[in-house]
């Protein structure tokens, strides 16, 4: 019985080939890491004025480039390889699936580029505060919506790359109707909130920093995501709302159009009190206060009870922040100046009580006798 040696040319003739593959693919990610420092350095070169475009391109696709570079120089390299069949078709299903997710990588990062610089540029080159939250709030809001399309379609390309995930692709495909409706049931709160976001861009109810009262609460539009909205209250809590809740439901915008606010303040006095002296009053005080903004300031009997008088100041201001210490101030001032100066007009009660009349008058008529009274 003879025993065969093993073939030690075949041996190392496959060894050698390993080797000059594994080199081979070295040299293909040193190459496509020095294609990323030419490129970072000619760009650097070239560009002479830090913070436009190009420097927000190059600050925010700096990670996907390093990573992808090298991977399409592998790939343009594996036919050079010519690695066996055993290695070669995972590697190059590997490297699909990583190019598929540089490809993704890249264009994130190139839409968040482009639409920060748009919102830069506005910015800073607008003076009108409106038109600017209103172009930065339809860039963001379409900016969130891009990006989740990219993953989603990303993800669903190498999900396809997989055996496994064609037949899963083509069996949801044939049961389309049972499947279907339940996925669209189930995806139903995702497809609505997207449908507003498009709704909420292109109608523009409301905008970043836009003053809103919701749900009985006063406060600013924070922040506005592809699925809810950050209402920042006065007293710095948070109230987070369904974009959809924006579109279905009635709430107030105090900024639509202008931040330019009226605001009432309302005191009651009894019946004596002279109108035309608080006014004049109202007057005087709205002229020693910095937030008011000299458009409106006036004052009207509104109701009458049957004990007082309601007088209403309506005094405007630049915006709510400003009008809200307006109206706290010349409420203060007003009551103050009746206090001060007419005390026997502040809110008092009446009433009349039988036969009160009889025993003053008795009372009268005993002091007048001498007798005690």
């Amino acid at each position: 019985m003879t025993m065969q040696l093993p073939d030690f040319t075949i041996l190392v003739s496959h060894w050698h080939r390993l080797i000059i593959s594994i080199a081979g693919i070295v040299a293909a990610i040193i190459c496509g890491w020095l294609a990323y420092r030419t490129v970072l350095y000619i760009f650097r070169r070239f560009d002479k004025h830090p913070g436009n475009l190009t420097q927000l391109i190059l600050t925010e696709c700096a990670a996907p480039l390093r990573f992808a570079l090298p991977v399409y120089a592998t790939d343009l390299a594996m036919p050079i390889l010519r690695l066996p069949a055993a290695v070669d078709a995972p590697l190059d299903h590997l490297l699909g699936l990583l190019e598929i997710g540089a490809i993704s990588w890249l264009a994130i990062k190139l839409a968040f580029a482009f639409s920060e610089s748009l919102v830069i540029h506005y910015q800073t080159a607008s003076n009108d505060d409106f038109k600017t939250r209103r172009i930065v709030t339809q860039i963001r809001l379409l900016r969130r919506i891009l990006l989740v399309t990219i993953a989603v379609l990303a993800t669903g390309v190498a999900l396809m790359s997989f055996r496994w995930g064609r037949e899963l692709g083509g069996s949801v495909l044939a049961s389309a109707g049972i499947a279907g409706l339940a996925v669209g049931l189930a995806a139903r709160p995702t497809i609505e909130n997207l449908v507003a976001g498009f709704q909420l861009a292109i109608t523009q109810p409301i905008r970043l920093e836009d003053v809103v009262i919701v749900e009985n609460e006063w406060g600013w539009i924070e922040e506005i995501t592809t699925t809810y909205v950050v209402v920042r209250i006065w007293d710095l809590r948070r109230l987070v709302l369904p974009l959809t809740y924006f579109i279905s439901h009635p709430f107030q915008n105090w900024t639509r159009h202008s931040a330019n606010l009226m605001g009432a303040v309302h005191v009651y006095s009894d019946y004596t009190i002279p109108v035309d002296a608080v006014r004049q009053e109202l007057a005087r005080v709205v002229e020693t206060l910095p937030d008011w903004d000299r458009r409106v300031c006036g004052l009207q009997v509104t109701h009458a009870t049957a004990n007082t008088l309601e007088l209403r100041a309506l005094v405007s201001s630049s915006d709510s922040s400003k009008l809200w210490n307006l109206r706290c101030a010349v409420r203060e001032r007003l009551i103050a100046f009746i206090q001060k100066n007419y005390p026997q007009c502040l809110p008092r009660t009446r009433a009349e009580v039988p036969g009160l009349e009889e025993a003053a008058a008795f009372a009268s008529a005993n002091r007048a006798d001498g007798a005690p009274a």
